[in-house]
């Protein structure tokens, strides 16, 4: 099946050239102005087209083996290399038990910076345990030798602290960077107050050794082991995690009732949940904006109404031109593909394309097409390339 979806930021730009030919008599060149940003901004909007692929159970997170096939993670802990030249799907052995629920199950998936090497692959997900539950990561050797691929010599080698009661906020995304260090995005698990606790990890991003413990050169190192993994701090639910072009890191995270955000991630620095946040609290009690409280960094973008945002990748291929060097957020609760230009002063939203269902994740292909993958149950696989134009 395919789409061929096309979404404009015309809403945005209709209101700017509304708002300037309201006082069109003293604020001419003001409109002239408005009109060359409008066409700049539709210069940047990339055609695509849509196809769907396969559907799985319930998928949270795929990557792209060195072959071309894909490794899926399913939330109710299954593990699946799926070939799209010919459809297949085979189920890899000796997943780890996971604690189902909520928003809790088999997470994040990445391959190890030396993969075709060694064979090692990362998994994150949600365990019962002494408190309640909480997030973990597992390191396992993906053994593809066998025609019944299997996980071997699997290891956990972080965990979040503490277990809490509650099935929601893991985040658990992961990436690896060109440092080889392993980056951790850790949700405070709608506790709110472990944001800004350093005796816990929840609420921060981390920077990791392959082997789970600590960076040496991390900026809190003098405040016990567990600070010892932090980077940043103060974060609500960040599930998208990417690097850009310029090695960069950045993170999507949820608001409560709105305040969703962007976050440029700077060493030791505080983003200020949930002292400040550009949301409400669900009950409608009010938390201080960001202007508010200027010790706190403060979001690049902040959406209100919110987007939902599951994840996050930065496009660096050439298939895609309007696209390249982008960050690309898939959204649940907006069922779409939001684009944003973070070289942009102010960094903005570009393009948003209109999804039939909620996005769950969304990756960069070796071949510089774009795969992404919806949230729930047979939910599809699909592919994004160009549009190409039909020659009349």
């Amino acid at each position: 099946m395919k789409m061929n979806v096309t979404f404009r930021t015309a809403c945005v730009l209709l209101g700017i050239l509304s708002t300037s030919a309201c006082h069109a008599e003293n604020n001419t060149k003001k409109l002239e102005k408005n009109i060359e940003n409008s066409v700049s901004l539709q210069q940047l909007e990339q055609d695509y087209q849509i196809k769907n692929i396969a559907q799985f159970d319930e998928p949270w997170a795929f990557q792209q083996l060195p072959d071309g096939r894909f490794l899926f993670t399913e939330k109710k802990g299954q593990i699946v290399i799926f070939n799209p030249a010919t459809q297949q799907k085979i189920t890899v052995q000796n997943p780890p038990k996971v604690a189902y629920g909520g928003q809790g199950g088999l997470g994040d998936i990445v391959l190890d910076p030396q993969f075709s090497q060694n064979g090692l692959i990362y998994l994150s997900y949600a365990e019962a345990g002494k408190g309640g539950y909480g997030a973990v990561i597992e390191r396992a050797q993906l053994d593809l030798t066998a025609a019944q691929p299997s996980l071997k010599q699997r290891k956990i080698i972080w965990q979040q602290v503490p277990k809490v009661e509650g099935q929601g906020h893991y985040s658990h995304r992961m990436r690896f960077g060109t440092d080889g260090k392993l980056w951790v995005s850790s949700g405070e698990r709608q506790k709110f107050d472990p944001a800004q606790d350093m005796q816990s990890n929840l609420g921060k991003v981390l920077r990791l050794n392959s082997d789970g413990t600590p960076a040496v050169d991390n900026p809190f190192q003098t405040q016990g082991p567990i600070a010892q993994q932090v980077w940043s701090l103060g974060h609500r639910n960040p599930l998208g995690l990417a690097f850009d072009s310029k090695q960069q890191l950045w993170v999507v995270e949820m608001g409560p009732k709105g305040g969703d955000e962007l976050n440029l991630v700077h060493r030791a620095k505080n983003y200020g949940y949930p002292i400040v946040s550009n949301g409400d609290h669900y009950d409608d009690k009010p938390i201080p904006d960001h202007h508010t409280r200027p010790e706190f960094e403060a979001p690049l973008v902040s959406w209100t109404p919110v987007i939902s945002p599951s994840s996050l990748m930065f496009y660096q291929g050439d298939r895609f031109p309007q696209w390249k060097n982008k960050a690309l957020i898939g959204g649940l609760s907006s069922q779409a593909i939001v684009i944003v230009d973070t070289e942009l002063k102010p960094v903005q939203e570009i393009q948003r394309i209109a999804m039939p269902q909620r996005i769950r994740g969304l990756i960069e292909a070796k071949d510089g097409s774009i795969w992404g993958i919806e949230d729930g149950e047979k939910a599809w696989l699909f592919n994004i390339e160009p549009k190409i134009a039909i020659k009349k």
